[in-house]
């Protein structure tokens, strides 16, 4: 009986939070997918993953690759300019 409750108390906490939901839609799209991938597993984890809220270290590194782009397009002009001049 009392593990009846407890598992009923989660189920209704995974309801309540959206996880049922959110599970529910990426099964059905992997259901609905033409072509099965060959993992599982990895469709879930993609399609998990997109709906997750973003960790504040990916967006910190999202960042330093943008600025570091932007240091790389200028040292490359530089260079052309300083070979352009030898």
């Amino acid at each position: 009986q009392a593990a009846d409750s407890k598992r009923e108390q989660f189920r209704r906490y995974l309801e309540k939070s959206g996880v049922l939901d959110t599970l529910t839609k990426v099964l059905v799209a992997l259901y609905e997918e033409p072509e099965k991938p060959n993992s599982a597993l990895d469709f879930l984890k993609h399609h998990l993953g997109a709906s997750a809220p973003e960790n504040p270290e990916i967006e910190t590194l999202r960042l330093e690759v943008a600025e570091m782009k932007e240091k790389y397009e200028a040292v490359l002009e530089e260079n052309k300019k300083l070979k352009s001049k030898v």
